[in-house]
């Protein structure tokens, strides 16, 4: 598979989502996952600078909310732009609202499967010093997984 957005594509996503909701970086990620079904997240690396660009462009303001973290919010500006790109903005949620019918990965019984897989490890990890052997069974029991779904 290719890239799942074009140039450009990216930063009218973020600019709709934030014109819906003003939010932090990792709550963006968390929503174009969502809108494309887990078929694209958006990593670090790539939502934070195009939301700079957002800034530089003058499409959005960042206020501090404490911790770390920036709220981000869109301008009038960034408002006259998405106007002005609303058939674009409207095809792209189109696209990924097609991929998230595709996508299994936000299916019940993966995600339950999913949480269930993540809370056992993490309990067993955070429950004390496990010995060598401990640390290899859990490893092949995940690589025994790994292996029997891909084999589906």
């Amino acid at each position: 598979m290719g890239r799942f957005f074009d140039h450009g594509d990216l930063r009218l996503v973020v600019l709709k989502l934030i014109a819906d909701k003003p939010s932090h970086g990792y709550e963006l990620i968390k929503a174009v996952e969502t809108a494309a079904g887990g078929a694209y997240t958006p990593s670090p690396g790539v939502i934070y600078p195009t939301l700079t660009l957002l800034e530089e462009l003058g499409y959005v303001t960042a206020a501090d909310a404490g911790g770390g973290k920036k709220l981000y919010t869109i301008t009038d500006e960034g408002r006259a732009f998405l106007e002005a790109n609303s058939q674009p903005v409207h095809g792209l949620f189109t696209r990924m609202a097609e991929a998230a019918a595709q996508s299994a990965a936000f299916s019940p019984q993966i995600m339950r499967a999913r949480e269930n897989l993540k809370t056992a490890l993490r309990l067993k990890l955070t429950s004390g010093s496990l010995t060598p052997e401990q640390v290899a069974a859990i490893a092949k029991v995940m690589d025994d997984a790994a292996a029997a779904i891909e084999g589906v």
